[in-house]
C-alpha cells in the first residue's frame, strides 16, 4: 500500500521561503515520476511541479517557474518542494503524489494513483 506523507507547511510572510517534503513507502520510489498538487477553497486541485526518476527533468506550473524547485533524494525515498518568495496567491493545501502510471509524468489529477494527506500553506500579505 502506498504511502505519502507531507510535511513542512505553515504560516508564511509574503516573500519568504519554506521547503515542503514528501515521504513515501509501498512503492519502489526511485522507479516513479512523482509530483506536487495544490488545492485552495473553492478551486480545483491543480499542478504545482514533477520531477523525473533521477530527478534531471523537472516540470512547473507557469505560476510558480522561477520561484519553486521540485526534488528528490531516492537513498531516503523522499521529494521536496523548496518554495521562495512566496505570494498570498500560493495559500493552498499541498499535495504530494505518485502517478497512477509509474513512467508518467502527472501533470493533471486524473494521472496521480496515490495522493498524500496535504500540508496547509498560509501565506499573509
Amino acid at each position: 500500500q502506498v504511502q505519502l506523507v507531507e510535511s513542512g507547511g505553515g504560516l508564511l510572510q509574503a516573500g519568504g521561503s519554506v521547503r515542503l517534503s514528501c515521504a513515501a513507502s509501498g512503492l519502489t520510489f526511485g522507479q516513479y515520476f512523482m509530483g506536487w498538487f495544490r488545492q485552495s477553497p473553492g478551486k480545483e486541485r491543480e499542478f504545482v511541479a514533477a520531477i523525473s526518476l533521477s530527478g534531471s527533468n523537472t516540470y512547473y506550473a507557469d505560476s510558480v517557474t522561477g520561484r519553486f524547485t521540485i526534488s528528490r533524494d531516492n537513498a531516503k525515498n523522499t521529494m521536496y518542494l523548496q518554495m521562495n518568495s512566496l505570494k498570498p496567491e500560493d495559500t493552498a493545501v499541498y499535495f504530494c503524489a505518485a502517478p497512477r502510471v509509474r513512467l508518467a509524468i502527472p501533470r493533471s489529477p486524473s494521472m496521480v494513483g496515490s495522493w498524500g494527506q496535504g500540508t496547509q500553506v498560509n501565506v499573509s500579505s
